[in-house]
């Protein structure tokens, strides 16, 4: 604080008021030029219990006043024009009002504040998941005491930034839940109505988006691999060459795409109503075979058209044309008329058609597939039809095909965002002073290739920003990464197994640091499950006794303790808490191995509160692994409350 500054400044205002205009250029001199960071805004959810930092900028020395609920505090801005107050901590209520000189903050409530980070399953919007969760949607999403403020993207590598990007605190109604988190949307309201204290969420995450983009350069020391990308990134002359580069790989391989495309270049589009296609081949799509030589994928464009019948009572009405999901990217026509295009793979393909499109009779719909490097498909066990309102008529897998332009793999592109330390400077530095109760991380698909890290990566992380925070003891929430992928016939080595073990790993020995189980949540086809209410739903559970301190919750499933060989079979024991086991004489998920290491399936029944495991091909039992797979489909083991067990190995 700069005391003797404003004083001087205070005398020097009364002594050489001589004339109006003098008055009124000191008046405005003297006038604090207070702002705010968008996280200090009306709306906002302040964290009960904790003393509260409020901060902000003004002119260099300026008085600044802060009021809140009859209390008033007073400080100065320091020379760079940064100032804060400190709150004393608040209990749960309002709504209040919080005054900083001529600014009125409203509608101010004192609650629990988590800060959700991770990736684009964090990410992920309501409006993705209303395929499975639309009437609950839209009938259950006014909630107001729940708050959101969803941090822009922002990255930078050379030190932390002071704010985010614009941005505003949103109540949970009806007009804005689209655009929430679709696992912050869950966890908000089964918070709130578990405890009926106001919730606040900071939701800060980027799809795609790696650990170590989100850990500090102190935190990285250890890894010094890291930090050298980061300082290559750091030179700009390097970021733009190879942007400038990108930039023309990709403006000349889309030219050549279209240029030598017949379904473009033709005497009539491919997409015509009126266009020949007799010649052209009779595909599945689901097959895979027109995708490939054999080996190589085939990249370029791809053609497909089918004719689909329509009944006279649906003629020229509004309907929605099912794509599920494509790889990678597409236009879509219908009798002709373009109706719509998505970019990459993952969005599932939801087009409208608008009235007076659709005709009774035969209507051609014609899709456009672009492979970029990987290879194409139709992704299988998704929606593929026409709708309205509840009837459908689906599409057939089979349509007529024709290969467009061939071309070579497309380079790829570098996502500097993704870069270590970026998002940390960018995305979480700047909340530091806001206070929270606890952190949910919703990540690990992007570290799953360099999985054998990855438990330290993000033990550096929980550190990092416990010492950022200066919360020591600050609740950490570690979400498993769910099921995906086929479920193979014979057990098998797994990289998400690993990933999930390592994330168990953090969570057992580090303190305050709990585990969300999902293998049984997510979906063999799609890295974005739709399930977050059941995500949810567990991660109350932990947050409840964790941070809000209910004792009459149990909070996970069983957890893997110790084991004992009895002749051929291995008995497995658990924790005390969530070991209470569900009874089941027909366990799935396990697998044993003997001294040569190979893993078997495994028969396996609950015995009081133990698991035997056996198996007549491993006569001499060693090893036991559960739900070890990238999706171990059908694993059963569960508590009587119904919660799975971690996946786990005995070794």
């Amino acid at each position: 604080m700069i005391v003797q500054n404003d004083e001087t400044h205070r005398y020097a205002c009364f002594y050489k008021v001589r004339s109006v205009g003098f008055l009124l250029c000191l008046a405005a001199l003297c006038e604090a030029k207070v702002t705010l960071p968008p996280l200090i805004s009306d709306g906002m959810v302040l964290q009960r219990d904790q003393e509260l930092t409020i901060w902000g900028e003004a002119d260099p020395g300026e008085e600044v006043k802060v009021t809140f609920r009859k209390e008033s505090y007073l400080t100065y801005a320091d020379t760079a024009g940064r100032w804060e107050v400190v709150l004393p901590a608040q209990q749960a209520g309002g709504p209040y009002t919080l005054r900083i000189q001529e600014i009125g903050l409203a509608d101010i409530w004192i609650g629990d504040v988590f800060l959700c980070s991770g990736q684009s399953n964090m990410e992920l919007p309501v409006s993705r998941v209303m395929d499975r969760f639309r009437e609950e949607v839209e009938h259950d999403s006014d909630v107001p005491a729940v708050r959101y403020f969803h941090v822009p993207m922002q990255f930078g590598f050379d030190a932390p930034q002071q704010q985010t990007g614009a941005a505003s605190w949103r109540a949970l109604t009806p007009e804005n839940v689209s655009s929430f988190s679709a696992l912050c949307y869950f966890l908000g309201k089964e918070l709130w109505r578990a405890s009926g204290v106001p919730v606040g969420i900071i939701h800060s995450s980027v799809g795609g988006s790696p650990a170590e983009a989100w850990i500090s350069e102190e935190g990285l020391l250890p890894f010094p691999t890291y930090l050298r990308e980061r300082d290559l990134v750091r030179d700009e002359a390097y970021v733009q060459a190879i942007r400038a580069q990108e930039s023309i790989s990709s403006r000349l391989w889309n030219e050549l795409l279209h240029a030598h495309d017949p379904g473009l270049n033709g005497q009539e589009h491919g997409y015509h109503p009126a266009f020949d296609d007799r010649d052209w081949q009779e595909v599945n799509v689901f097959s895979g075979d027109w995708a490939t030589d054999g080996v190589t994928p085939r990249n370029g464009s791809h053609w497909f058209r089918q004719t689909v019948d329509i009944p006279d009572t649906y003629s020229g009405q509004e309907a929605i044309l099912r794509l599920g999901c494509l790889v990678d990217a597409d236009s879509v026509f219908v009798n002709g008329t373009f109706v719509g295009s998505t970019g990459y793979q993952y969005p599932p393909r939801i087009y409208p058609l608008p009235a007076g499109l659709l005709r009774s009779g035969s209507n051609q719909v014609t899709v456009r597939l672009i492979s970029y490097s990987g290879q194409p498909s139709f992704v299988a066990d998704k929606p593929y039809q026409i709708v309205w309102d509840g009837t459908e008529i689906p599409l057939s897998p089979v349509w007529r095909y024709h290969r467009g332009a061939e071309m070579p793999a497309a380079g790829g592109q570098t996502f500097f965002r993704y870069k270590p330390t970026g998002l940390y400077n960018g995305m979480i530095a700047p909340l530091h002073r806001y206070r929270i109760a606890g952190v949910v991380w919703y990540q690990g698909e992007s570290n799953s290739g360099r999985y054998m890290d990855y438990d330290r990566l993000l033990s550096a992380l929980i550190a990092d920003w416990r010492g950022l925070w200066q919360q020591p003891e600050l609740p950490f929430f570690v979400i498993q990464l769910p099921n995906f992928q086929p479920a193979l016939p014979a057990p098998s080595e797994s990289q998400w197994a690993e990933m999930r073990a390592r994330q168990a790993k953090v969570a057992r020995e580090i303190p305050r640091t709990a585990l969300v189980v999902t293998y049984d949540t997510g979906e063999w086809n799609d890295i974005h499950p739709l399930d977050k209410k059941t995500i949810a739903q567990r991660l109350s559970l932990q947050i409840r006794k964790a941070v809000q301190g209910a004792t009459d919750v149990v909070a996970e499933g069983p957890v893997y303790a110790s084991r004992e060989i009895r002749g051929g079979e291995v008995l497995l024991s658990f924790r005390e808490e969530g070991g209470d086991l569900q009874p089941d004489d027909d366990l799935k998920g396990f697998t044993v191995a003997g001294a040569d290491g190979r893993y078997h399936w495994a028969k396996a029944r609950t015995e009081e509160d133990r698991v035997v495991v056996w198996s007549a091909e491993v006569p001499v039992p060693v090893r036991v692994r559960y739900a070890w797979a990238d999706n171990p489909e059908g694993a059963s083991l569960r508590n009587r409350q119904g919660l799975p067990a971690a996946p786990f190995q005995t070794d």
